[in-house]
């Protein structure tokens, strides 16, 4: 049994892609997976609303009590290198140039929203810094932390979500995240800051092919990602 917190929303009514994709992610991994996994969303992720686990060799699956299917993941495989670090003076460029301060389609996101306050939601504002690159820094609140001090894999796959859809630019757009690939290489820590950058990589139709990674400010990798967004009529999302 396993719901999603209204805390981790996306869109006003489903759950946030990045931070689903992790919980799915995390279950398939405690089944002694390792390297990068992909998950699926098949459907909105609904809120507050008990969930279950199915669970098969090749597949793990997060389904509705009446047999919906919410998500898969499965093992993963990158295509792509991941987005270049940017140093401190970037990302402090790409925060200031964040589109979603003018218009943002879902201001309530977990990850981007800029109605969540500190300690409510991650405040991850990635702006546009040239070559297809959209860059922010993420300071961790302490409110996200675990025991041991770092955040979950839901949490940290939530980072790596939108960065990635602010290069292909929410606000021209509004998208939901349909597949993500990732690793989370170091847990991030709380009160340590971070570089998220994301790359747009191309579009094919409504879809838009990204990437993303999060790097300490020295130039380590923490976690990487590639995801497949896909644009959306908001008046009848979820309908």
């Amino acid at each position: 049994m396993v719901t999603i917190p209204r805390q981790f929303n996306g869109p006003p009514d489903s759950g946030n892609g990045g931070w689903v994709c992790g919980l799915v992610a995390q279950e398939r991994l405690a089944q002694d997976h390792t390297g990068p996994v992909t998950s699926r969303l098949r459907m909105p992720p609904p809120l507050d609303t008990p969930l279950a686990w199915e669970h098969d060799t090749d597949e793990t699956r997060l389904v509705t009590h009446g047999g919906a299917l919410v998500g898969t993941v499965g093992p993963g495989a990158f295509t792509r290198e991941p987005p270049p670090f940017l140093d401190a003076s970037v990302v402090e460029a790409g925060l200031a140039a964040y589109p979603g301060f003018t218009t943002h389609p879902f201001d309530q996101c977990f990850t981007c929203g800029t109605a969540r306050g500190e300690g409510d939601g991650l405040r991850i504002f990635s702006g546009p810094v040239g070559d297809d690159l959209t860059a922010a820094p993420w300071t961790v609140h302490p409110s996200f932390a675990e025991a041991d001090g770092t955040v979950g894999l839901p949490v940290a796959w939530a980072a790596l979500d939108c960065p990635g859809g602010w290069a292909a630019d929410f606000s021209v757009q509004p998208m939901v995240l349909g597949t993500m690939t990732a690793e989370v290489l170091s847990a991030p820590v709380a009160g340590e800051t971070y570089h998220a950058v994301g790359q747009l990589a191309a579009r094919e139709g409504r879809k838009f092919f990204t990437g993303t990674a999060l790097y300490t400010p020295a130039g380590e990798l923490v976690g990487r990602a590639e995801q497949v967004w896909i644009e959306i009529d908001i008046a009848t999302f979820g309908s």
